[in-house]
């Protein structure tokens, strides 16, 4: 890489620009340990717990002081906002108390993956929702300030607590502790720790973002729980119980280990270090076949989270490996990752997979990845890390949330000729309508991140930050990616020296023009990178950003003949119409059911190299058009084909 700077003087004060030139790379940065040997069987001797917080290089400003303005990342969490307002919290706590026999329930309960004890018909994931909605609700008071979803959240925080008390004090879960038998002998049950996790996680969001300091109380009861029946097992046993899910067990345990500054939590979570498992990444092996997709991408961010609090490079590889392998070699052009909930092929082998199922990518995975990647960020804050964010926020998030509704999605099945299919208010409640209401309830997170120097703006999302501690204020105004520019109105108490890096996307063809206060600056920065502004800032200074997008393809690893076609970072999707797509279709279906939908002839296309001249803008804004082929097709982007047969992937020759 090649760095150079330049200074200037402009309005008195001095900026500093720094253009980074840099060779083409994948969309996400290279492992940080390529350099060091392969941890082989890292994990195979005991694990021994030290406490040493590492130092970040960066951290996302806190959501309290990031608000979305009117847009369409607005209009989404308005939308689930309304959906959560919708679920009364006598449902929502119905499986607790029924399980502490205790009084007091509906008429008629949630169903679906909620469904109660009801003969063959309960589910044994009951509860886990629940979890799901106390972060959502800590998470929407953050990033609103909506008291009505904190006092909606403290309400079921005070009924879980009695159901616990009820239960001994520390055991709470809606389901008996049989489970806890069944999995301890190694009998058939559905994922008990992954369920309780859910729970502990939603107690530990209400306490550090919605300071209900009862939540923190329940949760060291249910830990205290989690150690009490894990410590006597011996550990060929409890590696044999990791073989069932257990979700994020491990990284709740070290944030209540930081939080608490309780190292024995920390021990706790080590426990949930699943060897055969972390031990292939560690020495950088892809052995990722086979597996449950998104109930092992948690485990990852629970080694993301221990390497931050000890320092421990074991479990910095780990992450740094498995993301970077997941997000290169097993995700899709939306960045969606997963084929029936597990990878079923080997890594970049994505062509074949996609013939496998029509129920690829499983949202949850898009968002536990999210997740991760926020890890790595603060590790190295990369501006491809960015970008591999805003691809999935924009492609895989943006585009599951039904308008008005705020249903969301299973799958985003990517198999050509499917559609969208949602939850209901009443009888789903899956895995990823959990995620769903957590994701949507944080939008506002990791559009700005901030270190010692200043500030880096990494989404072209439309929001205020409000840097108190600095004084600092920022209005980003947008119609991106219907405009391809953006803004920022600068406000602050007094003059303030620090540096506003700006993420120059990697979609870019070249770097875009900046001006500053209406005066274009003598230099950019190449795709890829940031473009530093380090100068002393003024009341009412501006910015403004162009964003130039442009036409572009990306094929698979192991069939260049099956592309996608994006704009910018918009992936683009064919409109092949609405034959065979009902509401009935659409809604409490996980997946779209193809197989009963009427054959649809998928187009395939022939072209030259250079899409421009066989795909050609049309009339209305982000939408195109092939032209002399066989069959054209209107494109448009993806997130936008909402009750439409589609595909994103075409032959191509």
């Amino acid at each position: 890489m090649r760095r150079r700077h330049f200074t200037a003087l402009i309005a008195g004060s001095p900026v500093l620009l720094a253009q980074q030139t840099t060779a083409p790379a994948p969309t996400v940065p290279a492992p940080q340990g390529r350099g060091r040997p392969p941890e082989t069987g890292a994990f195979d001797a005991p694990l021994e717990f030290s406490r040493k917080d590492i130092a970040l290089k960066a951290e996302p400003f806190p959501m309290t002081q990031v608000r979305l303005l009117p847009g369409p990342f607005h209009d989404a969490q308005d939308w689930n906002r309304g959906f959560m307002s919708r679920l009364p919290v006598d449902k929502l706590v119905y499986n607790f108390r029924a399980n502490a026999g205790l009084p007091g329930a509906p008429e008629q309960p949630f169903g679906g993956w909620e469904q109660p004890a009801n003969g063959q018909r309960s589910s044994e994931l009951r509860g886990h929702f629940t979890g799901h909605f106390l972060s959502a609700s800590a998470q929407l008071y953050a990033s609103t300030g909506d008291n009505d979803a904190k006092a909606k959240g403290d309400e079921i925080v005070g009924e879980l607590a009695k159901c616990q008390q009820a239960l001994g004090g520390k055991y709470l879960s809606a389901f008996p502790t049989e489970f806890w038998d069944r999995l301890d002998a190694r009998k058939n049950v559905w994922a008990p720790f992954y369920t309780i996790h859910k729970i502990m996680a939603g107690m530990f969001d209400m306490y550090r973002l919605a300071g209900n300091s009862q939540a923190l109380q329940v949760l060291e009861g249910m830990a205290a729980w989690a150690d009490e029946w894990t410590a006597p097992k011996t550990e060929e046993h409890m590696q044999q119980i990791l073989q069932t899910e257990y979700g994020g067990m491990n990284e709740v345990l070290y944030n209540l280990a930081a939080a608490t500054n309780n190292d024995h939590w920390a021990t706790v979570g080590d426990r949930f270090t699943k060897k055969v498992f972390f031990n292939p990444l560690a020495a950088r092996r892809d052995e990722l076949r086979g597996l449950h997709v998104n109930t092992h991408i948690p485990q990852v961010t629970g080694a993301a989270r221990r390497y931050e609090i000890s320092g421990d490079m074991r479990f910095h590889d780990v992450a740094d490996y498995f993301f970077y392998e997941v997000s290169t070699a097993r995700s899709y052009v939306t960045n969606g990752t997963s084929n029936g909930e597990s990878w079923q092929v080997g890594p970049r082998r994505l062509a074949a997979e996609l013939k496998l199922s029509s129920n690829t990518a499983e949202c949850c995975c898009a968002y536990n990845m999210l997740k991760l990647s926020r890890h790595l960020y603060s590790w190295n804050p990369s501006p491809l890390l960015a970008d591999y964010y805003e691809r999935t926020l924009f492609n895989h998030r943006l585009g599951t949330i039904h308008p008005q509704t705020g249903h969301t999605q299973y799958y985003l099945s990517l198999t050509p000729g499917a559609w969208r299919t949602y939850c209901d208010d009443d009888h789903c409640f899956w895995c990823c309508t959990g995620t769903g209401v957590e994701e949507y309830s944080k939008l506002n997170d990791s559009i700005y991140w901030r270190d010692a120097a200043g500030l880096f703006v990494n989404q072209f999302i439309p929001s205020e930050l409000n840097w108190a501690e600095r004084g600092f204020r920022l209005r980003q105004e947008t119609k991106f990616p219907s405009e391809e520019a953006t803004r920022f109105t600068i406000n602050v108490d007094k003059p303030v020296e620090l540096a506003v890096r700006l993420r120059i996307p990697s979609w870019m063809a070249q770097g875009p023009t900046v001006k500053l206060n209406g005066k274009t600056l003598e230099a950019t920065a190449s795709p890829g990178s940031y473009l530093t502004i380090n100068r002393t800032w003024k009341n009412g200074d501006k910015l403004e950003m162009e964003l130039p997008m442009h036409l572009h393809s990306e094929a698979m690893p192991d069939d260049p003949h099956t592309q996608a076609f994006l704009f910018g970072p918009l992936v683009l999707g064919g409109d092949l119409g609405s034959d065979g797509v009902t509401e009935t279709d659409s809604i409490r279906a996980m997946g779209p059911a193809l197989r009963q939908a009427p054959a649809l002839e998928i187009p395939s296309f022939r072209g030259a190299a250079e899409l421009s001249s066989w795909i050609q803008p049309a009339a209305a804004p982000l939408t195109f058009r092939t032209a002399r082929q066989s069959k054209d097709v209107t494109l448009v982007p993806f997130n936008t084909l909402i009750g439409r047969r589609y595909s994103i992937y075409w032959q191509v020759s």
